[in-house]
């Protein structure tokens, strides 16, 4: 990967991209739990103009950490899809309810983030998607330490979860651009065979929500 100067250049080509649900060109940025998703996401959607993102934290709950692809589908997909205005409720963390719905309006540019963003069933839908390259381990040993030992059991049950999700419904090798945070901003590789030879999503050693 080379060093970029900034995320201009790549916000510059997804939005170029055509679009990929109704009017809407979605974006997925998917990597393990802690690897700076969120972060990265609000900076890319800054140089996007501002660009709606969608936090799937805000679609799972403690009971469905993977399980939310149905109310992601009817709230959210189906009416951009149709270019209609989307209605969804987000999840509360702490109230373990789901709160008051929130509005999300139809945006040339929607960026997707977190774990599961390129899975499967949200493919066919992404114009495209984007992976956060750092090592599992090392993206839950920096989860775990923003969190705090009082969220070591949820870390325990949801790296577990992490690891099911991924044996079975890898996100990484449908990549078609990576992405590291360097000490100078990000660095990314984009295009056919950029996530080639590699398969760290199965490797331990060299990934909660919002991460």
């Amino acid at each position: 990967m080379e060093p970029q100067p900034s995320l201009k250049g790549l916000a510059r080509e997804l939005a170029a991209r055509p679009p990929s649900l109704g009017p809407v060109r979605l974006i997925g940025i998917d990597g393990h739990a802690g690897s700076g998703k969120s972060t990265f996401a609000g900076r890319l959607a800054e140089e996007l103009g501002g660009a709606p993102v969608l936090h799937l934290d805000d679609v799972a709950t403690h009971e469905e950490l993977f399980g939310w692809v149905d109310r992601l589908r009817a709230q959210v997909l189906e009416p951009l899809a149709a270019g209609r205005t989307a209605h969804w409720a987000p999840y509360d963390w702490v109230a373990r309810a789901f709160g008051p719905r929130r509005v999300l309006e139809v945006a040339p540019v929607l960026l997707v983030e977190g774990v599961g963003a390129g899975r499967r069933a949200l493919r066919p839908h992404l114009a495209g998607l984007l992976w956060m390259e750092l090592p599992r381990e090392k993206s839950w040993g920096r989860g775990r330490r923003r969190d705090g030992g009082e969220l070591s059991d949820f870390w325990d049950g949801w790296e577990r979860a992490e690891r099911t999700h991924f044996a079975h419904d890898p996100s990484r090798p449908f990549a078609d651009t990576l992405v590291r945070q360097s000490g100078t901003g990000y660095e990314w590789s984009s295009g056919t065979g950029a996530t080639a030879g590699t398969a760290d999503f199965l490797t331990p050693g060299d990934g909660l929500p919002r991460a």
